[in-house]
């Protein structure tokens, strides 16, 4: 054959092309016999050699990648056209000298120490190296990585002469294809598990640096970061940014990430015209593949432009953070420490990257927002601050959590006879759904409350209600989807009665309000909870412990007990519920002289040292009595005379609590009750006046039939007790106990100018 072609060229060493040949053919894998040879006498020979010679000068010659044969020097013995371009040669051609060369050195732009241990390993071991990856510098273009898949397979001539073939195959933009892909899909995997904007910010500029840039900022628009629904249309340049996110690789022993040029959460805007003010108001990307630093739109940014030449970036990509073709921010991504520029393909990648963080950003956003409207939701719906209380000295805090509001809640009942009800409790599930069930079971609460329903009695007509919440909400469900929990809700409900001085509570699935006493000692208050609200068919017990004055309350949620309590020494040891409690007690173990607002703040700082993820809820109330002197009660015997004789009293109780100027109401309420309890009711009757911040009036008999407010006609001669009550009284009901009921009629101390001598036409009369 011709020894000018790259196939079969005279080497340095003295083998002709047809030595080599032979010597391939000989130390070629030996096999099964594979047939008559084109001489067709079936032995091998007759010409078989010159084919086989001929047929390994055409792989040489016509071999896609490039080829090298070497001996077991690991010097070059022979090599193909296609080793010229993927192992270039020094001055870019078929050099012939590169026969002898050593494997490190036939493949320039790699690693020669590397090649040559690869090389080395497969001819003393006898095994097969494939496609191993080696990265290097294409020759001539320094600025460029080039990838190679290198494969080494041994081979032995029939003398017993060990050689070695070596492929290598320039497989850089399959590798940048199948890196840009794993960015994507690192990308796919890690943005959107964050449900803050700032940390999907980050996250976006994590996956970005070191891999794909050497320096990543994310900038977004205030609007988005406050959960509002961002602009439509361009964006004005000059709208300022904060800075969201910052990452960059920097030199050996300094952290990966720092502060950056702009501080973080720092407001800061572009100038115009420049590559970001461009994105701002169309939406496209920008791909700017040389920055020499006298670029005229550095001009307009100086300050940004003296930093990006001073940290020596010579490629950057500009991509906007689009969601629902809405501009909510802004990417920026450099290289100043890699020497190969950003190409075309890297710009389709960075628009990917800006799109998924934008999603996730967006995301953020709209979870922000909703969590905005279902906290607002949620403390409209909490009770605003009671009016002042005889009974009860009451404190609370609400604390939204992490993942949204949950539906925790609480309630302050101002109650007939001066006593007062406490309930908290907490709604399954989060979100603006949970917020509006826990604003209708408040409601349903405090209409059963105000009906002086017992604490067992109120939560099983709470129940009820509850079930009626959960049915309508199951079938709202979308076919297939998961079943709702059985329990609707948790709730505690306590009453404390000043005069009496005790406390009746009973529990739906909650758990048990703390007691402390005066002396800051814990009391025992154990209150048995039940199945919670919605589960049906459920019977609630209740306890009833006495109180003396001065003794503190606490009626908490679960997620107060879901934070790190803090010991007494201080180490902050996460436990479980027992020993929070037991935190919640020490805390509370205060003189009762100290604020309970204060105790609160204590309180949530004991137990919630850190960001909690679920509501949380506490509620103080320290006890009050009210004193002997303000309540008078009277026995009276089942005679209609005894009428006047109640008034009397009655007259007497106002002018020592100086409220004469409730005489005349007064007497016409007391007149309609005992006269009601007479005729209606079973003995004993027994008549209480309470002087509270009101003036409450009762009659109690033993009869549990319930009385009912009717308009008289003008024929009929009785039914008008009530009616005038009501008009006389600004608060009147029905109360009913063990042993018949209780009916009574509140007052407001303000005085009046003129006492009604007549109500409707209807005057006030003596039986």
């Amino acid at each position: 054959m011709d020894g000018t072609d790259g196939a079969g060229e005279a080497h340095d060493d003295g083998h002709s092309a047809g030595d080599v040949a032979q010597r391939a053919d000989a130390a070629r894998p030996r096999g099964p016999d594979p047939g008559p040879t084109p001489d067709g006498n079936g032995n091998g020979n007759g010409g078989g050699e010159g084919h086989d010679t001929a047929l390994l000068d055409a792989l040489f010659a016509q071999a896609p990648v490039g080829l090298y044969l070497l001996d077991q020097d690991l010097r070059l013995v022979r090599h193909n056209a296609a080793a010229r371009s993927t192992g270039p040669r020094p001055d870019g051609g078929a050099d012939p000298g590169t026969a002898g060369r050593r494997a490190g050195d036939f493949a320039l732009g790699f690693d020669d120490a590397e090649l040559e241990t690869l090389a080395r390993q497969a001819l003393d071991d006898g095994d097969w190296i494939r496609e191993h990856l080696i990265r290097g510098r294409a020759p001539g273009e320094p600025c460029r990585d080039m990838i190679g898949a290198v494969s080494f397979f041994p081979v032995v001539s029939d003398t017993g002469r060990r050689y070695l073939v070596a492929a290598i195959e320039d497989v850089t933009e399959q590798q940048l294809a199948l890196e840009r892909l794993d960015i994507l899909h690192t990308a796919h995997r890690r943005l959107g598990a964050s449900l803050d904007a700032i940390g999907s910010a980050q996250e976006l500029a994590d996956v970005a640096v070191p891999r794909f840039a050497d320096i990543a900022t994310v900038d977004l628009l205030d609007e988005p970061l406050r959960g509002l629904p961002p602009r439509v249309g361009p964006v004005d340049p000059a709208s300022p940014l904060r800075r969201a996110a910052y990452r960059a690789v920097h030199a050996p022993g300094r952290p990966a990430a720092g502060p950056g040029p702009i501080p973080h959460g720092e407001l800061s805007s572009y100038g115009a015209p420049t590559p970001y003010s461009q994105v701002l108001d169309d939406g496209r990307a920008r791909l700017v593949r040389g920055l020499h630093g006298d670029e005229d739109w550095l001009a307009a940014d100086p300050v940004r432009g003296r930093r990006l030449t001073g940290l020596g970036v010579h490629s950057m990509i500009v991509a906007p953070l689009l969601a629902h073709d809405t501009v909510l921010g802004v990417l920026a991504l450099y290289r100043n420490r890699r020497p190969d520029p950003f190409e075309q393909a890297d710009l389709d990648l960075a628009v990917e990257l800006a799109s998924r963080g934008a999603l996730s950003i967006d995301k953020a956003r709209s979870y922000a927002r909703e969590r905005t409207i279902a906290t607002t939701l949620q403390r409209q719906l909490l009770p605003r601050e009671p009016a002042e209380l005889s009974a009860v000295e009451t404190a609370q805090v609400y604390l939204p959590g992490a993942v949204g509001p949950g539906g925790d809640w609480y309630d302050i009942v101002p109650l007939s006879a001066a006593r007062v009800g406490l309930a908290v409790g907490s709604i399954t599930g989060t979100g603006i759904e949970a917020a509006a069930l826990m604003g209708q079971l408040r409601t349903a609460l405090r209409t059963l409350a105000v009906q002086d329903l017992a604490p067992d009695e109120l939560l099983v007509r709470l129940d009820e209600v509850a079930r009626v919440l959960t049915n309508e909400q199951r079938g709202g469900l979308p076919p297939g989807a998961d079943r709702l929990p059985d329990g609707l809700a948790s709730c505690l409900y306590l009453v404390y009665d000043p005069i009496a001085r005790t406390c009746t509570a009973a529990s739906a699935g909650h758990p048990a309000p703390v007691l402390v006493g005066p002396d800051g000692a814990p009391l025992p208050f154990d209150v048995e909870p039940a199945w919670p609200l919605g589960w049906g068919d459920c019977c609630y017990e209740t306890t009833t412990a006495e109180l003396d004055e001065g003794c503190v309350l606490a009626l908490y949620t679960e997620g107060l007990m879901s934070g790190r309590a803090r010991h007494p020494d201080g180490d902050g040891t996460p436990d479980g519920p027992g020993a929070r409690r037991a935190v919640l007690e020490r805390v509370l173990a205060r003189p009762g002289e100290e604020h309970l607002p204060d105790l609160c703040d204590r309180v949530v700082y004991a137990l919630l040292p850190e960001r909690q993820r679920e509501d949380a809820v506490l509620l103080l109330a320290r006890t009050r009595a009210l004193p002997d002197e303000r309540v008078a009660v009277w026995t009276l015997p089942d005679d209609p005379a005894v009428v006047r004789t109640a008034r009397r009293l009655a007259e007497h109780q106002l002018a020592a609590w100086e409220l004469g100027e409730l005489e005349f109401a007064t007497e016409m309420i007391v007149s309609e009750l005992v006269t009601n309890a007479i005729r209606y009711g079973e003995p004993p009757i027994r008549l209480r006046l309470i002087h509270d911040r009101g003036l409450i009036c009762e009659v109690s008999d033993s009869s549990a039939s319930t009385p009912h407010m009717r308009r008289a006609r003008s024929t009929d001669e009785g039914g008008r007790g009530l009616f005038i009550i009501g008009h006389l009284a600004q608060r009147w009901g029905t109360r009913f106990g063990r042993h018949g009921k209780t009916i009574w009629a509140q007052q407001d101390l303000t005085p009046t100018d003129d006492s009604p001598r007549e109500i409707d036409g209807v005057e006030s009369h003596e039986p």
